[in-house]
């Protein structure tokens, strides 16, 4: 069985939205929940989750302005698990494992963290703070489910020293999201819609200094001031 994955709506009054990635490759076989895309509205950055389990077969590409409920993907469902992921990384684990009990008590064992797709996946969030500091998302160990990384774990990390540079920056052109787009739209919209002005009035204050003048002594020895 062949499913349709359409584009849900993310909010009241927003009619499209643009797909800012695709975190998966078209063939890809991707479990049910599994983030595949994220994608850029109006107001926010969202994760398209994978409806089911199965093979995936793009049909929109990255950068491209789909309308809400647009096919963006299919999915086989009928498709089987390809084996050799988890296969090979059992056999590695059994392998180690006689080291590891000769060395350690079995009282001391930890735990197995089963190693899932969200692994080392920096959220939205995440990954734009871990962007502007310039760190790379796979020097930060995650903290969040299945070992995701959050926006608090992107907060807190450093980016490294490394070795000295050579001074010279690079750069990079790329397409602005929606979301910026908008924002950038309505700030022109402000500063050509918005009227700019300083009012100035002037007042001849030569009467006042006249009177002053006139009636300062008279004031000065009833008052005293």
């Amino acid at each position: 069985m062949v499913l349709e994955m359409k584009v849900p709506s993310p909010g009241e009054s927003i009619t499209e939205v643009e797909i800012a990635e695709w975190l998966v490759e078209d063939g890809d076989y991707v479990e049910k929940d599994q983030a595949i895309a994220e994608v850029d509205s109006d107001k926010a950055t969202l994760e398209l989750p994978a409806e089911a389990s199965g093979i995936i077969t793009l049909k929109a590409e990255e950068g491209d302005a789909v309308a809400v409920g647009e096919v963006v993907c299919l999915i086989d469902t009928s498709a089987e698990k390809p084996a050799g992921g988890e296969d090979a990384s059992a056999e590695k684990e059994e392998k180690e494992a006689p080291k590891k009990e000769e060395k350690a008590a079995p009282a001391e064992k930890a735990p197995e963290k089963k190693e899932t797709y969200a692994s080392g996946t920096a959220s939205p969030a995440a990954k734009k703070v871990l962007a502007e500091k310039g760190v790379d998302p796979k020097e930060v160990k995650g903290t969040g489910k299945d070992g995701r990384i959050t926006k608090d774990d992107a907060v807190k990390a450093t980016p490294s020293m490394g070795t000295p540079s050579t001074g010279s920056r690079g750069s990079e052109r790329k397409k602005l999201s929606m979301l910026r787009r908008k924002v950038a739209e309505r700030l022109v919209s402000v500063k050509n819609e918005t009227a700019m002005l300083t009012t100035f009035n002037e007042v001849d204050m030569s009467p006042i200094f006249e009177l002053r003048k006139q009636y300062k002594d008279e004031f000065k020895s009833k008052h005293g001031v």
